[in-house]
């Protein structure tokens, strides 16, 4: 009976002692996985931080090779001219026949990869890869110029020749290239092969996304109504409202692209704007402001109003508290002004480039047909450039460098300069490709001008071309592909590392993920879809 009771005690005594264990055991594991889960969310917030500090407190690249990476996209169209052209001369037609992905696959590879690697793996022999394009255009067009009869005749009669047209054509082509651009350097920026002196700086200096954001602003100004010279139907007041009305999508795509960053935990360069605003919501309000002051003076004021605004808010930075408040940045828990000043102030001087832009589209729009003309013009765009880069350089020496954060004045004269020189280049080239087109033959290349034909079936051929193109596919639905831009680009990110990619793989993901945006809008475009929020 004793035996059996010890051994009774004793098994309740081991009973109770793994019951203890079992209960340490469980401690041990909600301990375990507890710090797990603090240890996983430390090593996403760490990589969130390393992608925010990726593209933070840079210092941009010289004003010089934002000059020479200009001449990248007209060198691209013209090759892409050139190669219609050699098939026309060795087939005796366009490739009307072909597979409509063809015409995709042509103007994908000719227009959009050069961009992707002059950005990446290129952008280090940038000069080299330019010479080398022009090199090769000017012997293809040494020879078409050799293989037609009396040259010297056919640039003289070239000068007296009218040209035909809907739309002016460099005007189109910048400003699909700008959303090109944009789009390519918005998912770009996350990947180390994209060179960290493209990316928008901090706060001074004359990175290449910086002047997109500029030239962005610009390409909506040159074509809005005002600019096109269209009267305000009705009163000026149901004008305003009627303005009002038309953001709405805009600041649509701003709420939500606010709410997206937050919930998801995207990495935010929060001196880029501030907290809480985004670009959807500049542009929203740079139109509203602008529609009033253009419903308050004449268009042809522009030019005046966007230097004074420039101007006095310049010198509102140099002579008040302004410019310290903007660029400090540990006071953004006081209030919404705090957290987004540099949003909410920069707003002045993208005001100031739309109505610039306003000008420049008042003197592109004006009804021409001569080919003389539209040299003059060309030429004119870039002695206006020339004229603001000499006023750009006179106030980085006297006042302060360029300021995408502040929008400040050199800022301003830098976008408007630089988007009148890429436009001029645009047309040039333009123009020496109308010249081969002429000495060819051959007349029908999509989005460029023809040369004045009295033929009815002129007009068919083009449109065909036309409904082939890309460029114009990405010109009809400019704000969808935009906001499919910046759509792709967060979900890339979310399944892409973006920091440890190498070269080779990062590129193959940028020209995926511009493919899809591309064949997308072409589709579209093919459908004859144009998607209108308002």
């Amino acid at each position: 009976m004793r035996h059996g009771a010890e051994c009774g005690s004793t098994g309740a005594l081991t009973c109770y002692c793994r019951i203890l264990l079992d209960k340490l055991l469980h401690i041990v594991n909600a301990v375990n996985l507890h710090y797990r889960r603090i240890t996983d969310k430390s090593v996403a917030m760490s990589q969130r931080d390393l992608k925010e500090a990726f593209v933070s407190n840079l210092n941009g690249t010289s004003l010089q090779e934002v000059l020479v990476g200009s001449f990248l996209s007209p060198l691209c169209l013209i090759n892409r001219g050139l190669i219609l052209t050699f098939y026309y001369q060795a087939k005796g037609t366009l490739p009307l026949p072909l597979p409509q992905i063809s015409h995709l696959l042509l103007d994908f590879c000719v227009l959009i990869l050069p961009l992707v690697l002059s950005c990446t793996v290129l952008s280090s022999v940038l000069h080299q890869v330019i010479l080398s394009l022009t090199f090769v255009t000017a012997c293809a067009l040494c020879y078409i110029c050799r293989s037609a009869r009396h040259p010297q005749k056919n640039v003289s009669a070239f000068l007296q020749s009218h040209v035909q047209f809907n739309q002016v054509p460099f005007v189109t082509i910048f400003r699909v290239l700008v959303n090109v651009k944009t789009a390519i350097s918005i998912l770009a920026v996350d990947f180390s092969v994209f060179p960290r002196r493209y990316a928008k700086t901090e706060t001074y200096g004359t990175g290449v996304m910086d002047f997109g954001v500029g030239a962005y602003v610009f390409a909506n100004a040159i074509v809005c109504p005002e600019a096109r010279g269209k009267n305000i139907s009705g009163s000026r007041m149901n004008h305003i409202v009627k303005q009002l009305l038309a953001v709405w999508p805009l600041v649509v795509l701003g709420m939500g692209r606010l709410v997206s960053l937050k919930m998801s935990g995207y990495q935010e360069h929060v001196s880029e704007y501030g907290v809480h605003w985004n670009f959807f919501f500049t542009l929203a309000i740079v139109r509203v402001v602008a529609s009033v002051l253009l419903a308050v003076f004449p268009a042809s004021w522009s030019w005046v109003i966007a230097l004074l605004i420039s101007g006095f808010y310049q010198l509102a930075l140099e002579t008040s508290g302004l410019k310290a408040f903007i660029i400090h940045n540990d006071d953004r828990e006081k209030d919404l002004l705090h957290a987004n000043k540099e949003g909410i102030f920069s707003v002045v001087g993208y005001v100031a480039i739309y109505m610039a832009g306003v000008q420049v589209g008042l003197y592109v729009m004006k009804p021409r047909s001569q080919i003389r003309q539209w040299l003059k013009t060309l030429f004119n765009l870039f002695l206006g450039s020339v004229v603001l880069y000499a006023a750009l350089y006179a106030c980085q020496t006297l006042v302060e460098p360029v300021s995408r954060r502040l929008a400040n004045l050199p800022f301003f004269l830098w976008s408007i300069a630089q988007s009148m020189f890429f436009m001029s280049c645009l047309g040039t080239a333009d123009m020496v490709l109308l010249f081969s087109k002429r000495s060819s033959g051959c007349n029908f290349v999509p989005t460029s001008w023809n040369l004045y034909k009295k033929q009815s079936d002129s007009e068919k051929k083009t449109s065909e071309m036309e409904r082939h193109c890309l460029v114009q596919a990405v010109s009809r639905n400019q704000l969808l592909f935009f906001l499919l831009a910046n759509l792709m680009t967060g979900l890339t990110n979310y399944i892409v590392d973006t920091l440890v990619c190498s070269s080779s793989f990062s590129v193959c993901v940028l020209l995926s993920y511009m493919f899809v945006n591309c064949f997308v809008i072409y589709v579209l475009h093919l459908c004859g879809i144009t998607m209108k929020f308002w």
